[in-house]
């Protein structure tokens, strides 16, 4: 999910607290049997904070998912691809995979090209929404032939 920050922010979780700065992020996460419901509840204004994803929405704004259908994690491989092209925020969600964090910073510059790129080098299937209506959409249209 790419998520813009307006401005710098104290993001503070139930046991953590973030100094983030203005700018584009990725959150990479996984929701192996509620993709859609998860993506949704995301878009969401009004939701009970779970996730640290939750608090940062608080404050940023979503420009757009991607919708990864797959019956196998990727959450680990995809952040650890991220690694190599963004700043990681150290100890954002990820606390059930072996990587450092969930969450990385693009500064000012979008992270679409950058994550085309991987998604496509990791031979993932994948659709970009931008609102919930697509997911919707996407959902009655074209759930059954992305199934791996």
């Amino acid at each position: 999910m790419v998520v813009f920050l307006e401005k710098d922010q104290e993001i503070k979780t139930k046991a953590k607290k973030f100094i983030l700065k203005r700018g584009y992020y990725v959150y990479v996460g996984s929701a192996m049997n509620s993709l859609e419901g998860r993506v949704l509840r995301h878009f969401r204004q009004k939701k009970r904070f779970h996730w640290h994803i939750d608090y940062l929405l608080d404050k940023a704004r979503i420009i757009e998912a991607y919708l990864i259908p797959s019956n196998v994690k990727i959450e680990e491989n995809l952040s650890m691809a991220l690694d190599s092209h963004a700043v990681g925020v150290n100890g954002f969600g990820a606390s059930d995979v072996s990587t450092k964090t969930n969450l990385y910073y693009f500064g000012n510059n979008p992270p679409g090209e950058i994550l085309y790129t991987i998604l496509n080098s990791m031979k993932l299937k994948w659709k970009r929404i931008k609102n919930p209506q697509e997911i919707m959409e996407w959902r009655e249209n074209d759930v059954e032939n992305w199934k791996s």
